[in-house]
């Protein structure tokens, strides 16, 4: 390595410890999957021993031919650690501008008719996850409260006051889930139990965690968490924040 390139290399380092100090957006999802863990050795498909250390007992590791990756994740970068919910007392409110406020158990969340999915979440720090998803379509619980004519917006809270928000019409038009189960076993607090958005095709900062509340709005241009930070409030994944 030449002189030249020595002053550069210490620069990029320090830029990325103060990235690491200032903390990561919410991605709502561990930062798990072959391509941060993966040795020179391994192909692009094949898994570490790090990764595999960190399937739960019972978790699927392969779907369709294709790896998994493990729901847990070896850090958090929440606003507010892991949550961790008494399911007793737990209630999913849909609220805002509705004809019929909404409040559900976890059970009766879990009662409505089920979809799986295969997706991949990518995270803006540059990781991705692939996981088998397990949970129920928004719109069916959004119906339930009768929408207002004019709500454009869906808002999401967690537990941990964290939001964020997904047009109506995108929730629709990709039938986007709520999902309760990652893997063939129920989320683990790490992702987000009892209930993760699984927002496809947008980056991981829409992936809600720890969901307490779904709220109806007509402000096309709700700003979130991280999107009042600078953040881009489409997170399309062909883009960058």
């Amino acid at each position: 390595m030449t002189h030249a390139r020595r002053p550069a290399l210490a620069a990029l380092a320090l830029a990325l410890a103060l990235a690491l100090l200032a903390g990561l957006p919410a991605c709502a999802a561990p930062s798990a999957g072959p391509t941060s863990a993966v040795s020179p050795t391994l192909t692009p498909d094949a898994q570490s021993s790090a990764t595999r250390s960190r399937f739960r007992v019972g978790e699927v590791t392969d779907y369709q031919g294709k790896n998994l990756d493990p729901a847990i994740g070896p850090s958090d970068n929440s606003i507010g650690g892991v949550q961790r919910i008494d399911i007793g007392p737990y209630r999913l409110l849909v609220d805002g501008d509705v004809a019929d406020p909404q409040s559900f158990t976890y059970e009766q969340v879990r009662a409505l008719d089920p979809v799986e999915l295969l997706l991949t979440l990518h995270c803006v720090t540059g990781w991705d996850a692939t996981i088998l998803w397990k949970g129920v379509r928004l719109a069916d619980l959004i119906d339930r409260a009768k929408p207002g004519d004019r709500a454009v917006t869906v808002i999401f809270t967690g537990v941990d006051t964290y939001t964020t928000s997904l047009p109506l019409s995108v929730v629709r038009e990709k039938d986007l889930i709520l999902a309760y189960g990652a893997n063939g076993l129920d989320l683990p607090p790490e992702l987000g139990y009892p209930f993760i958005v699984v927002a496809e095709d947008k980056l991981g900062y829409k992936w809600a965690r720890w969901v307490t509340k779904i709220t109806l709005s007509d402000d096309p241009n709700y700003m979130g968490y991280w999107e009042s930070r600078g953040y881009d409030n489409d997170a399309d994944v062909t883009k960058t924040p």
